[in-house]
């Protein structure tokens, strides 16, 4: 295939994406941060790389000015890996999310799962766990969405069967989150001639 084509496909699978699932998944952040609840992440593969870049995006990224105390509380439960391989040793990798959250979350908190498929074991035992003690479910997912788009409050759903290309969708979503957030808290975001060359 070529990149042309490749592109192509591109492009027409991400206008497909549903609008309004964005702007929901904007509306939690916003949500959470207004409340001063945390957003815990987690994913496995490359959708764990997506939840720890999206974390530090969301705790880092949208207010720049570091001298401004509230912050979007964001915790990406993939980074401690002294942590997540002795939970993984001890209780099975399946646990490795659920066992953290037990530890850190409260209820009115949200969970942000970022899974190609939808289906990954612990993914899928940390989303019961909050929707068992009243946190809020935000699933990022392609392919058919499996167990996970059924138990999300909130979905971002990219209907592919091609796990890089829905990776890299995410990220392209992600990132634009970032910016509406950006302008929506600090009323400062990018510039259309930012992207003029």
């Amino acid at each position: 295939m070529e990149i042309k084509q490749y592109l192509d496909i591109f492009f027409k699978k991400i206008s497909t994406i549903d609008e309004h699932s964005i702007m929901n998944l904007v509306s939690d952040i916003k949500n959470a941060y207004d409340n001063e609840k945390f957003i815990f992440l987690i994913g496995n593969g490359g959708s764990a790389a997506k939840a720890s870049h999206l974390a530090q995006d969301l705790s880092k990224g949208v207010i720049i000015d570091q001298t401004v105390k509230k912050r979007i509380k964001a915790l990406s439960l993939t980074d401690n890996v002294p942590y997540l391989t002795a939970l993984a040793n001890d209780d099975g990798y399946e646990n490795v999310f659920v066992s953290q959250l037990r530890t850190f979350s409260k209820p009115g908190d949200y969970l942000l799962a970022i899974s190609g498929s939808g289906n990954s074991s612990n993914v899928i035992k940390a989303a019961e766990y909050c929707k068992k003690n009243k946190i809020k479910v935000i699933g990022i997912t392609g392919f058919d969405g499996g167990k996970l788009k059924l138990l999300s409050d909130t979905s971002v759903h990219v209907p592919l069967n091609e796990m890089a290309m829905v990776e890299s969708i995410h990220s392209v979503i992600f990132h634009y989150v970032i910016n509406y957030l950006r302008m929506e808290i600090t009323g400062t975001s990018f510039k259309l001639e930012d992207f003029e060359f």
